[in-house]
């Protein structure tokens, strides 16, 4: 099977070149739906970090004075030079973390556009001089920024940051996941092509515990965002603190589905299930829990078992695969631990279960999962799966809904249905929770993403992701006499 190779794979994209690793060091690219290497990348040092980011920290003087139009002509260069390239990105990313062909081509690749255009709209409008009374409130570039990115959007989650960065006149440096390194590079490669000025984005990659703690404590980065796990966050933020720089984290989920009794079970169950199963269930806002009234139980069962059972899991790069494997043999493994301990702790197994499907005897590919009679308490009610898991769990009323929803150190995200939208409302309003979706509402590029709790702080998309970037400075007595 051919698979993707992006051609500047083992350099890094430093100052606007493309150079090689100060000290050689290279890692293989698995193939999860073969379980084979098919590409190699190099991993980075703290060296590698430092020249980036004087890089980075050079180009800042110049490009944190450019205008918004320039940003903005900079921007549609991007996206003139990203458009030749979708089929390259979603190749890579069915090759490097086996997302199936139609989600790499329109979440992994096309997506990154949407992005860019709706920041170009934002820029048109948004102000970042107002005078308030006398002062003139300014909102100026926070400086150079370490961007550090997870696996399971090596794409969305580089251009998500990217994308506000620029905009606000920041230069960034990049870590993307070194799982999923190779659809990154082409987004280097796009930059490149684009003529972004040389040192405004630089990408080494590597790993956590190199480049990552490196760019987490680099004195000359004012701040670094990271979106991945709440443990990997919490020794980003320890690593941060010593240089007092910002952070912002997207971090773990497990977010709650809150059917209400008077909405229809039976079609928002299968819906709910579809939304818990997106990219094989690695996404950190999957809603994983399934919140029914114990008296409508059944039926929501009956709806998950049917609609799981209707995935085709298979080649990522077949077309009728609805779901590719797993990105990795430690998540496959990961997952297979806790649908272990679904069993164990008396959950019942409505389908799926443990192994592969049938008729896959290699790539990381899991059983699409359903528990029901799940207790608030267990594992797999609690922590973060990351696979194709679902829990449901009966409620008493609306009040113990509420309560098992809260019931979790994370806080990202959550869905509520009922056939009263001001009902939904009032139930989401309860929530301690980043967002919620509203009787399965699409997302919004324009709102804010983030979480309450272990779930991370600080917000991305739309005007919330901009503001992140920028720093907040008052010059007092604008409107006044000069005084001598």
């Amino acid at each position: 099977m051919e698979v993707a190779v992006a051609a500047n794979h083992l350099k890094f994209y430093v100052d606007g070149a493309w150079v090689d690793p100060l000290v050689p060091c290279q890692r293989q690219v698995v193939n999860p739906a073969t379980e084979e290497a098919f590409a190699s990348v190099s991993l980075g040092s703290a060296a590698d970090v430092d020249r980036a980011v004087a890089a980075a920290k050079t180009a800042f003087q110049s490009y944190g004075q450019t205008s918004k139009a320039e940003r903005i002509a900079l921007f549609e260069s991007i996206v003139d030079a990203y458009r030749p390239r979708i089929d390259d990105i979603a190749d890579a990313v069915r090759s490097e973390m086996g997302a199936h062909a139609a989600f790499a081509h329109s979440f992994h690749a096309a997506a990154a556009i949407d992005t860019m255009l709706r920041m170009i709209e934002i820029l048109k409008t948004y102000e970042f001089g107002q005078l308030h009374g006398t002062t003139l409130i300014m909102r100026e570039p926070i400086g150079v920024c370490g961007l550090i990115t997870p696996w399971n959007a090596p794409m969305a989650s580089v251009v998500g940051k990217m994308t506000p960065a620029l905009a606000a006149g920041c230069t960034v440096v990049v870590k993307p996941s070194e799982i999923a390194p190779l659809s990154p590079i082409i987004l280097a490669e796009i930059m490149d092509r684009a003529g972004v000025p040389k040192g405004v984005f630089n990408l080494v990659n590597g790993e956590g515990a190199t480049v990552g703690q490196r760019i987490a404590e680099h004195p000359d980065l004012d701040m670094v965002s990271f979106t991945g796990s709440t443990r990997a966050g919490i020794l980003v933020a320890k690593a941060a603190a010593d240089s007092v720089k910002r952070v912002q984290q997207e971090l773990g989920g497990k977010s709650a589905n809150i059917i209400l009794p008077d909405a229809d079970v039976e079609k928002v169950a299968a819906a709910g299930l579809q939304r818990c199963y997106v990219g094989a269930g690695q996404s950190c806002q999957a809603p994983t829990r399934m919140l029914v009234h114990v008296s409508q139980q059944a039926k929501a069962v009956r709806a998950a078992k049917s609609a799981a059972e209707a995935f085709k899991v298979g080649d990522p790069r077949a077309a009728d695969t609805t779901m590719g494997p797993l990105a990795s043999k430690a998540q496959y493994e990961k997952v297979q631990n806790l649908i272990a301990a679904g069993i164990e702790e008396g959950a019942t197994l409505v389908t799926g279960g443990l192994g592969r499907p049938r008729g896959l005897e290699r790539g990381f590919y899991v059983r699409p999962t359903v528990f029901a009679d799940v207790g608030r308490r267990m594992k797999i009610a609690q922590q973060e799966i990351f696979g194709p898991v679902l829990s449901i769990l009966p409620y008493q009323d609306e009040e113990d809904a509420i309560a098992i929803a809260n019931d979790t150190v994370y806080g990202l995200a959550g869905w509520v249905y009922s056939g009263d939208l001001d009902h939904a409302r009032r139930v989401a309003t309860r929530l301690r929770t980043g967002r919620v979706y509203l009787n399965g509402a699409a997302p919004d590029p324009a709102a804010p993403f983030g979480g309450y709790k272990h779930s991370g702080n600080g917000r991305e998309g739309g005007i919330f992701g901009l503001e992140e970037y920028l720093e907040v400075k008052a010059l007092l007595g604008s409107s006044l006499p000069a005084v001598a």
